[in-house]
């Protein structure tokens, strides 16, 4: 038997790289899934937008509260061009990410603003919101959670890797799918480049004229979070607190060279020590041809780079199956990826 479902999912990363819109075709017939992506576009953010989400961390309680509604109407208004442009009329739901401003899973909570009832009352589509909270409050990191679409729409990878505003891994061991974050990539990357007038570092051209300061590369092997066995996550305020007092004194040529070497040594460690065979890479970060040559200097895993589609919007494409699966009351967040008490299901619906 065959069931099919037409979903959007949003999603906005923290290297603020603008808002993926993905609308995609999910059927299953007996316990296969399969997609297939209909539409998809990034749309970069305003100047004031992206301040705007960059500097959400710092605002008051009630400042937060008007973001976390505005920028809900926003994701309403685009998601509604959206659906016009592409003339879209099958559509069960919209299950949106937001975009994240705290994320503390040890303190229990986490915070992606971007209100899901405001999205609803300008689209009078079902929403599918707030994916990550239901896991921290059961003892989870509430990231990552893209595992469930790589574990039933990915299986034919060994693994799979995102390099976005930080690398994460997704692997099956012993018959569970294993799920975590590996080291900041381009929100540290973009950054620097930003200090060279850039908005991230194309081809990673910016870091290969750098010099690579080995001192420095070991102070950032040396972080604890890389001895953690997994599940772990990252957040901002670990980048604030653990990587940013060590970058502060050099040219960015520099720190971006001795940046992507560190990023190409933990992620090749980490598909060194699980014994990758392939790997599916995916995110804006497979852009970055000098981050990727360095990676596969090594490691022996075989690199997969997918088209461009899945290259840019793996993610967004996960999250409408989540939603999809939210739909159903079907769970869509793996426990062994991010340590909470159990499989469940998860998300917000209105």
């Amino acid at each position: 038997m065959m069931s099919s479902f037409h979903a959007i999912g949003l999603m906005s990363g923290t290297s603020l790289d603008g808002l993926d819109i993905c609308y995609a075709k999910f059927t299953q017939t007996n316990s296969i899934w399969n997609f297939g992506i209909l539409n998809c576009e990034t749309l970069p953010y305003s100047s004031d937008w992206e301040q705007s989400l960059r500097n959400a961390v710092n605002l008051s309680s009630e400042e937060l509260l008007k973001l976390n509604s505005d920028y809900g109407f926003y994701l309403g208004e685009k998601t509604s061009e959206f659906i016009s442009k592409n003339k879209i009329i099958n559509l069960d739901l919209i299950a949106s990410h937001g975009h994240t401003v705290f994320h503390q899973p040890k303190n229990r909570f986490t915070l992606q603003i971007g209100d899901g009832r405001a999205i609803k009352s300008k689209t009078n589509k079902t929403v599918i919101f707030d994916f990550r909270s239901q896991d921290v409050i059961l003892g989870g990191n509430g990231a990552p959670l893209v595992p469930i679409g790589d574990e039933l729409l990915f299986s034919e990878f060994d693994a799979c890797l995102n390099l976005g505003g930080f690398s994460n891994i997704s692997l099956k061991r012993n018959g569970k799918r294993l799920a975590f974050d590996i080291c900041p990539v381009n929100i540290i990357l973009n950054d620097l480049a930003l200090k060279l007038g850039k908005k991230y570092d194309e081809n990673g051209d910016l870091a290969k004229s750098g010099m690579i300061d080995y001192e420095l590369l070991e102070q950032l092997n040396q972080l604890k979070f890389y001895e953690e066995k997994a599940p772990k996550s990252l957040g901002t305020e670990w980048i604030k607190e653990q990587v940013l007092p060590l970058i502060k004194t050099q040219k960015p040529e520099n720190l971006l060279a001795t940046f992507t070497e560190h990023s190409a040594v933990q992620i090749a460690k980490v598909l060194d020590e699980f014994e990758i065979k392939n790997v599916l890479i995916t995110g804006g970060g497979t852009y970055n041809n000098y981050l990727i040559e360095k990676i596969k200097a090594k490691t022996k895993t075989e690199i997969q780079i997918p088209k461009k589609e899945i290259i840019e919007y793996k993610e967004a494409l996960i999250f409408a199956f989540m939603g999809v699966l939210r739909l159903q009351n079907l769970n869509n967040v793996l426990s062994s990826a991010t340590g909470s008490l159990y499989d469940h299901s998860s998300g917000l619906i209105c």
